[in-house]
C-alpha cells in the first residue's frame, strides 16, 4: 500500500474531539422558545427534514403539556410517514464479561469481584445461538467486556461462528457488534467478518462527568472513545451505532450532544449513525452511582419522542432495559428497533435460566418476557414484527441507506420485507393463536399497500413462504 500523507492528514483532521461543552450549554440556556416556533419545528421535521441543535432545543426546553403533546403526536407521525408500522427485533449475545475498565455503573467493572468472570467456548457460543434459533431470532448483537481476551480477531471469529450455526430452519442472518472501540486496522479485521452496525455509546458526552464515573482502564480515555466510530469509519465500516446512559448527566446536555454528533457523522462522512440508543441507568452488581441526574419517565418518554423528530432517518433502539409499560408508551413515538426475550447472563439461552443473578450480569434486565410474548403484542396493536436483514446484504449501509432513508423512500422496502420474515415466523415459530393474528396483520397491510406491482410480488413471494422457501426480501 502507498502511504499518502495527505490523506492520512485528512482523517487525522476528521477524528479530532468535536463536542463543544460551552456551545451546548449556551444553545440550552439561551433558547426560550414560543408556541409557534416549537409547531414549526414540529412540523419542519414532519417533512423528513433534519432539525439543527438550536430547533431541537426548542423542543427540549418546551415544558408546555399541550405542546409536549403534540410533539409526541409528530414524533408518531413521523415514524410512520418513514418506517410505517413494523419494528425490528433483535437479541443480545453476551459473549465475555472479563473487563478492565472499572465504570462505577457497570456490573462487570474491574473492581467487583463479586462478578463471575465467563468467556463462552465455541460450544457454548454454539448452543445458545441454537437456543437463540430456536425462538426465531434471526438478528443479534455480540457483547463483549474490554479485555485483551476479545480483541479484533477474537471478535471476527465468534461473528464466523455464529453465522454458521443453523438450526432447523433457524439463522442468523446478521450480526452486530457492541465493543470497545478499536484501531483502524482492528476494525478492518471484524468487518470482514461480515458484521452489521458496530455500536460505541460514549455513556456521557460531558467530560468532566466522563471522568467522574470511569475511574481507570481504556474506557477512561474521553477523546479515545469520542473518535472511536471515526476510525470504524476510516475502516470501511460506514454502519455505526451512537447511544448515551441517560441518568449520568443534565439529559437536555446529552441528547443535544448525540445531535452534534450526528452533524458530525454527516460532516466528515456524508453519512449519519445508522442507529442512537438511549438507555437509562439500571441497578447493577456494585453500583455506585447517586440519583442527582435520574431522568424521570416524563422526561425519558419526551426526551425519544425528541429523537425522533430530531433525526428521522436513524433508527431508534429502545432496550428490555425499560419495563413493559414503559416499552408500550415509547414504542408508539418512533422506535424502530427492540429486543426480544432478553436474557444478558453468559450461557443464559441454552440453559433456559428464568431468575436473573446481577453478579453474573451488567445491570437488571426489567423486561423479562418471551420474544413470543412480545411478538404477540405486537401483532395486537398492530405493529409489523420484523426480523429483516435486507438493507445489509442489499449494500442499502452508508451513504446508500442515506439516499434511501432520508426521503422516506425506505418504508416502500421495511414494510414488505417486515411482512415476509413475520410470515416466517408465522410458519416456523408462531403458536395457532399468533400465527392467526400475523396473517390478519400481513392482510390489513396487503389491503392498504397502493403499490401494486410491489404488492403483486409480495403476495408471490408470501406464497413461496408458506411452501417452504426462506430468505426472500426486497
Amino acid at each position: 500500500m502507498i502511504y499518502n500523507p495527505q490523506k492520512y492528514a485528512i482523517a487525522d483532521e476528521r477524528m479530532k474531539p468535536f463536542i463543544d461543552e460551552n456551545e451546548i450549554h449556551d444553545i440550552l440556556n439561551n433558547t426560550q422558545p414560543t408556541k409557534e416556533q416549537v409547531r414549526e419545528v414540529i412540523a419542519k421535521s414532519l417533512n423528513k427534514n433534519r432539525l439543527s441543535m438550536h430547533e431541537t432545543a426548542m423542543l427540549v426546553n418546551t415544558t408546555d403539556p399541550e405542546l409536549i403533546e403534540e410533539i409526541k403526536q409528530g414524533a408518531k407521525t413521523l415514524k410512520e410517514k418513514v418506517y410505517g408500522k413494523r419494528i425490528v427485533l433483535f437479541a443480545p449475545l453476551y459473549v465475555g464479561n472479563y473487563c478492565t475498565n472499572n465504570c462505577k455503573y457497570c456490573g462487570f467493572r474491574t473492581t467487583n469481584r463479586k462478578q463471575v468472570r465467563t468467556t463462552l467456548s465455541d460450544e457454548q457460543l454454539i448452543r445458545e445461538v441454537e437456543a437463540l434459533e430456536e425462538n426465531g431470532q434471526k438478528r443479534l448483537i455480540l457483547v463483549y467486556g474490554e479485555h485483551p481476551k476479545y480483541n479484533a480477531q477474537f471478535i471476527a471469529d465468534s461473528v464466523r461462528t455464529v453465522y454458521k450455526v443453523k438450526k432447523g430452519n433457524g439463522e442468523i442472518r446478521r450480526v452486530n457488534i457492541n465493543a470497545a472501540p478499536m484501531d483502524i486496522d482492528d476494525y478492518k479485521t471484524v468487518l470482514e467478518a461480515g458484521i452489521g452496525t458496530y455500536q460505541i455509546f460514549q455513556e456521557t458526552y460531558h467530560k468532566e462527568t466522563y471522568h467522574s464515573v470511569h475511574l481507570a482502564g481504556k474506557k477512561a480515555d474521553f477523546d479515545y472513545r469520542l473518535t472511536g466510530l471515526d476510525r470504524a469509519q476510516e475502516a470501511g465500516i460506514d454502519d455505526v451505532g451512537i447511544g448515551a446512559l441517560f441518568g449520568l448527566y443534565d439529559w437536555r446536555f446529552e441528547l443535544l450532544s448525540l445531535i452534534r454528533h450526528v452533524n458530525h457523522f454527516e460532516a466528515c462522512y456524508n453519512v449519519g449513525p445508522h442507529t442512537i440508543s438511549f438507555p437509562r441507568i439500571k441497578d447493577a452488581s456494585e453500583y455506585d452511582i447517586d440519583d442527582k441526574y435520574k431522568v424521570s419517565d416524563e422526561d425519558f418518554t419526551k426526551l425519544v419522542a425528541i429523537l425522533r423528530l430530531a433525526v428521522p432517518y436513524t433508527g431508534l433502539i429502545l432496550t428490555a432495559r425499560e419495563p413493559e409499560n414503559i416499552r408500550r408508551e415509547i414504542m408508539s413515538f418512533g422506535v424502530s428497533q427492540i429486543d426480544g426475550g432478553t436474557k444478558i447472563e453468559m450461557g443464559a439461552y441454552s440453559k433456559k435460566e428464568e431468575t436473573q443473578n446481577l453478579d453474573k450480569e451488567q445491570f437488571k434486565i426489567n423486561d423479562n418476557r418471551s420474544l413470543g410474548e412480545i411478538i404477540d403484542e405486537l401483532l395486537e396493536n398492530d405493529y409489523i414484527p420484523s426480523f429483516c436483514t435486507a438493507c445489509y446484504r442489499t449494500g442499502r449501509t452508508g451513504q446508500h441507506f442515506m439516499e434511501f432513508s432520508v426521503p422516506g423512500f425506505i418504508k416502500k422496502y421495511c414494510t414488505p420485507n417486515a411482512m415476509l420474515t413475520l410470515a416466517e415466523y408465522m410458519e416456523d415459530y408462531a403458536t395457532p393463536e399468533v400465527k392467526e393474528k400475523g396473517e390478519m396483520v400481513i392482510k390489513k397491510n396487503l389491503d392498504e399497500m397502493d403499490n401494486d406491482k410491489i404488492k403483486e410480488n409480495l403476495l408471490e413471494r408470501l406464497n413461496k413462504v408458506k411452501n417452504g422457501e426462506r430468505d426472500l426480501y426486497f
